[in-house]
């Protein structure tokens, strides 16, 4: 069963992305359903800047509100807490 942590926020994606050392695993984000030689198939969303995904209490970013599922970035750095918190304005006291 997928858990929710005890705090998340959302951010643009485009504001993530401006950190210098991110990398994202794309093929973690949710799943959409499309149609592909009429058969319905699940495949993972395209991520654009203006999706929204969630940064939580451990840093991690997630493409969803859960923090054990649909993980888009898990590296977190000295760099990355610096960057959550002196640019995106995260305070998490």
């Amino acid at each position: 069963m997928a858990t929710i942590g005890k705090y998340c926020k959302p951010y643009k994606l485009s504001r993530l992305r401006q950190f210098t050392g991110w990398t994202e695993k794309a093929e973690n984000a949710r799943t959409i359903r499309i149609e592909v030689d009429c058969e319905i198939v699940e495949v993972p969303r395209e991520l654009t800047d203006d999706n929204y995904v969630y940064l939580h209490r451990d840093f991690t970013v997630t493409d969803g509100i859960f923090i054990d599922e649909n993980i888009i970035f898990n590296d977190v750095t000295p760099e990355w807490i610096a960057f959550c918190t002196d640019v995106l304005g995260l305070n998490l006291t």
